[in-house]
């Protein structure tokens, strides 16, 4: 390889591992049919692909993150919470709260904001210390 390209290459990626991985990752998609970023001037894709780290046309960074996106085989996607849903009770466990008196028809969910729960523990008096402990 060009010793000079590697050379100016080390001062934008320090680690010479993760060089060699984002300049054969972006040489890899030069061969692919990704658009150049600088002239090819005769030079093959892994030289092109280091030149182009040199020269600051590709971030290093941006580089990285689509090299461990191509090698991640699940992607996690972060999906929204979902609500507390009242439990909708099934015909035994009806009869079970009726042998044990309790009636769960009467049970309700109040709704609160954060800002209205913040306030009301805000307001709460710590008990007082009695010295029976």
């Amino acid at each position: 390889m060009a010793r000079v390209t590697v050379e100016d290459c080390i001062d934008k990626v320090e680690n010479r591992f993760e060089l060699v991985l984002i300049a054969a990752h972006r040489a890899r998609m030069i061969s692919s049919g990704s658009p150049l970023t600088i002239d090819r001037d005769n030079d093959k894709n892994p030289v092109v692909a280091l030149r182009e780290i040199a020269e600051q046309t590709v971030s290093p960074e941006d580089m990285k993150e689509d090299l461990i996106h191509s090698l991640q085989k699940f992607v996690e996607v972060d999906e929204p919470e979902t609500e507390a849903v009242p439990v909708v009770p099934s015909a035994n466990q009806h009869q079970v709260t009726q042998v044990n008196n309790v009636d769960d028809s009467a049970v309700e969910f109040d709704r609160m904001s954060e800002e209205d729960l913040l306030r009301g523990l805000e307001g709460l008096v710590p008990p007082e210390r009695t010295d029976d402990v």
